[in-house]
C-alpha cells in the first residue's frame, strides 16, 4: 500500500432542513393554529482515530467529503429527522489543520478518538415558533442553515517511543527487524527504507507472558540539509516529533568516505535546525555492524572520540545480536523514565 502522510481534503457538512409553514386541519376547528414542524439538523463530519490504519491514501482520491442534510419539517408538528453523522477513519497520529487559517483543528492521538471537523447546519424553525398575540396564523418559516464547508490539511505523525536516526545504509532496517516482528525491506544500498516503519519491541516475553513493550520508528535515512527539505527530510523528521527518545546509529562506510563522528554531529545539527526541543530529547548512540572486523577494530578509537563530546558509544551487531539485548534494555529504561515523568 502506498504511504501518504500529508494531503488536503475538502469537507462539506450537510445543511439543516427547512422549517414548515402549515396549519391544523381538523373537523370542527375552522381556524386551527400553526402546526409546521422544524427542520432536522444537518449531519456533522467526524474523523475517528483507527490504529489499524497507517496511511492517508484514501483521502488523496477524494474530491470532497460530504454528509447528509437534515429532513424538512412537515405539517402536524412533525419535525424533520436529523442527518446521520459521517464518520471517516484516519490513522492514529493525524493532525488536522484548517488550510485557510493554518490553525490546528485537532490532534487525533488515540484509537476511537473522534474529532468534529465540519458541523452540520441548524434546522429551520416551523411557523409554530412565530405565532404572537397579534399574528396567530404566521405563514413564515425558516430555511435550514448551510453546513460548514472548509479545506483541511491532514498531516500524519506516527506515534513511537523511540525514533531511529542515521545516515542511509547504517543498518536501521536490520536493527528493527532484529529486535521486533517488523519486516522492513533490507538491502545493501542507500535509501532502502522509503517510508517510516514501526516495530514493537517486547521486554520480558510477549503479551501473554506479561511482558512490556515499546515502539521503535525506523525513519528513512537523513542527509545534510534534511531540516530544509533536502531528500524529503522535513517529511521524515516530522515522524520523530512525538518520540520520547532517539537512537542514533552510526557506522563505518569507507565507500562513501564518511566519518561516524562527523555523521553524528551533522545529524544533531539537522535536528537542532528543525526543532531544538527535539534535539534535547534523551538519546542513545550506537556503532552498528559490529560483526565486521574493520568496525570492531575502529571501535576503541571511535569510543574515545565520542567520549570527548560527552557521548557514550555502544557497539552492536544486528546480525550476531552482540550488544543488542543491552541496548534494548537501555532504551526501555529511558522510555520508561520518560513515560513516568509524563513526557
Amino acid at each position: 500500500m502506498r504511504f501518504v502522510d500529508q494531503c488536503r481534503v475538502k469537507v462539506a457538512a450537510g445543511p439543516g432542513g427547512n422549517g414548515c409553514a402549515a396549519f391544523r386541519r381538523e373537523r370542527f376547528i375552522p381556524f386551527g393554529g400553526p402546526a409546521g414542524g422544524d427542520g432536522g439538523r444537518g449531519a456533522d463530519i467526524v474523523f475517528e482515530g483507527d490504529e489499524g490504519l497507517s496511511t492517508l491514501l484514501e483521502f488523496v482520491h477524494t474530491a470532497v467529503v460530504t454528509s447528509p442534510r437534515g429532513e424538512h419539517g412537515s405539517g402536524k408538528d412533525q419535525h424533520g429527522r436529523g442527518g446521520t453523522d459521517r464518520v471517516e477513519r484516519v490513522p492514529v497520529g493525524t493532525q488536522v489543520f484548517d488550510e485557510e487559517s493554518g490553525k490546528l483543528v485537532g490532534d487525533i492521538t488515540a484509537h476511537g478518538q473522534q474529532l468534529i471537523v465540519a458541523k452540520g447546519g441548524r434546522g429551520g424553525r416551523g411557523n409554530l415558533h412565530f405565532a404572537t398575540p397579534e399574528d396567530r396564523a404566521p405563514r413564515r418559516a425558516e430555511e435550514g442553515e448551510p453546513g460548514e464547508m472548509r479545506t483541511l490539511r491532514l498531516e500524519l505523525k506516527i506515534l513511537a517511543d523511540v525514533g531511529l536516526l542515521g545516515f542511509p545504509n547504517v543498518g536501521k532496517s536490520t536493527f528493527v527487524a532484529s529486535v521486533s516482528a517488523a519486516r522492513p525491506r533490507v538491502a545493501d544500498y542507500p535509501f532502502t527504507t522509503l517510508v517510516p516503519m514501526l516495530g514493537v519491541v517486547w521486554i520480558g516475553g510477549g503479551p501473554r507472558a506479561g511482558g512490556t513493550s515499546f515502539v521503535v520508528a525506523d525513519i528513512p535515512g537523513l542527509v545534510p540539509g534534511a531540516s530544509e527539505g533536502v531528500g524529503l527530510g522535513t517529511r521524515f523528521l516530522r515522524h520523530v516529533e512525538r518520540t520520547r527518545a532517539l537512537l542514533h546509529l552510526v557506522t563505518l562506510d569507507p565507500g562513501e568516505g564518511r566519518d561516524p563522528v562527523k555523521d553524528y554531529v551533522a545529524l544533531r545539527e539537522e535536528l537542532t535546525k528543525y526543532q531544538p526541543e527535539l534535539a534535547a530529547r534523551p538519546e542513545v548512540v550506537a556503532l552498528s555492524k559490529g560483526d565486521l572486523t574493520d568496525v570492531r577494530d575502529a571501535y576503541p578509537a571511535l569510543k574515545r572520540r565520542f567520549k570527548r563530546k560527552g557521548v557514550e558509544l555502544r557497539l552492536v551487531s544486528a546480525a550476531t545480536r552482540d550488544g543488542l539485548d543491552a541496548l534494548v534494555s537501555e532504551l526501555f529504561t529511558t522510555v520508561k523514565d520518560e513515560r513516568e515523568s509524563g513526557r
